[in-house]
């Protein structure tokens, strides 16, 4: 039992055998007793949604906490493995792509999802971009959990959903890695 507080009677929330079991795997990897985790798959997990689960607001709180944890691991690891000067580099170049697909024209910054297929609202998508865009250009403040959290609407033939979750991935992981 992780002490995590349940939701209220009627709603649903993340099956509490699954984030225990998540968890614990994630223990025994942090502990060096099991291996197989990365803070990029911390941040891609998802839970079943059920009765008298956990609540979904505190489960997540405490993934962002331990992908702090493991991002912090693996950069460490990353700088002595490759040198400061070579790891600042992958992080450099990472952050150049980011800011090339980032620097397209408004309506442009991604593949759309077809007139009959739904995907990100293309306006909401393109202003938090601009704000990325000056959080690398000019170092306006982003957090690393507006990054994380950022929802969007749906629309019929807006962005595709994959590739802007896969840039906003990429985004956490620059973020993560010059702290």
């Amino acid at each position: 039992m992780t002490g995590f507080p349940t939701v209220d009677r009627g709603r649903r929330g993340y099956s509490a055998e699954q984030v225990d079991a998540f968890l614990d795997h994630a223990r025994a990897v942090f502990d060096g007793r099991e291996q197989g985790l990365a803070a990029t798959d911390i941040r891609r997990t998802a839970f079943d949604l059920v009765k008298h689960g956990y609540e979904p607001v505190a489960v997540d709180a405490a993934l962002e906490r331990l992908e702090d944890v493991f991002a912090e691991r693996e950069r460490q690891a990353a700088r002595r493995e490759l040198g400061e000067k070579e790891w600042f580099g992958r992080a450099r170049e990472l952050a150049q792509v980011i800011v090339n697909r980032l620097n397209r024209p408004d309506g442009e910054r991604f593949t759309r999802a077809g007139f009959f297929g739904h995907g990100y609202d293309v306006e909401q998508v393109d202003q938090f971009s601009s704000r990325l865009i000056r959080y690398f250009s000019e170092g306006l403040p982003v957090s690393v959990e507006e990054v994380r959290t950022v929802v969007f609407r749906g629309e019929r033939g807006g962005y595709t959903e994959a590739q802007v979750d896969l840039l906003l991935d990429s985004v956490t992981d620059v973020m993560l890695a010059v702290r």
